[in-house]
Order: C-alpha cells, then structure tokens, then sequence
C-alpha cells in the first residue's frame, strides 16, 4: 500500500459555519461544495478535510446520525504562540490555553462552531529533570 493523502471527513449539524471556520482561521481552501459537503485543502502537509452534514444520504444509515465528537483534529507546527496570538487577535476563542507538558509537547487548543477541537503542538526538547522524572 501506497498512500498518497490523507483525509479525515467531518460529520458536522452546519457544513457552512465549519467551512467558514476552517478558511476564515486556519488557511484551508474549498476544493469542491454542495448540499451538504464540503472538501477543503491546504497547499502544505495538512490533513484534507470533507465536511459532511449529519444526516445526509451518501452516508450508511448507521453512520447518518453519528457526530464528529470525541475527535480532536492536531496540527504539529512551529512558531505555536504567533499562532495562538493571530487567532486571539482574529477572535477566535481559544478553548484550552497554551501549556507545555513535561516530555516536550507545547499546545493550545480552540473549537470549531460545531464542537470540532483543533489541537496545535509544537515539540520542544524537555528539560532534564522533567525527563528524567517521568521515567
């Protein structure tokens, strides 16, 4: 197997506001839209994205009424506070606030308008006593 992209397809209540979202904030492009869809890109090493809404037929009966809960959509970057500080000034709400954790992931996270959480981190070398520590 040879995969060539990468897809994560969102089942969302309001396709819209979550395409508005994505290309508003966080640089993606429509690729193709209808009724009810939405297939979106970046020209970088993101993660496409198809927004479907909840109930629309081309999904399996069993699938129709799920929701894209649970699912946390994380981007690994550079420069994660000029990040956090252009969607605060953009006004976007930033859901969980940027903290480092003590093997060397720095994050922040903010919540799409239908409860999608978008996750940035941004790896840093850990200090040696937290190393050393969660050994």
């Amino acid at each position: 197997m040879q995969i060539t992209a990468s897809t994560v397809s969102l089942t969302v209540d309001d396709v819209a506001a979550s395409q508005t979202f994505f290309t508003t904030h966080l640089g993606y492009q429509e690729q193709a839209a209808a009724d009810g869809f939405a297939s979106l890109t970046r020209a970088d090493a993101a993660v496409d994205i198809v927004l479907l809404r909840r109930g629309i037929e081309v999904l399996p009966v069993e699938q129709r009424d799920q929701h894209a809960g649970g699912l946390i959509l994380a981007f690994t970057l550079t420069g994660l506070e000029a990040e956090e500080k252009r969607l605060r000034a953009e006004g976007v709400e930033i859901t969980m606030p940027l903290r480092e954790e003590p093997w060397g992931e720095r994050l922040f996270q903010i919540t799409d308008p239908n409860g999608v959480i978008v996750q940035f981190v941004e790896w840093v070398t850990p200090a040696a006593d937290s190393a050393e520590e969660n050994i």
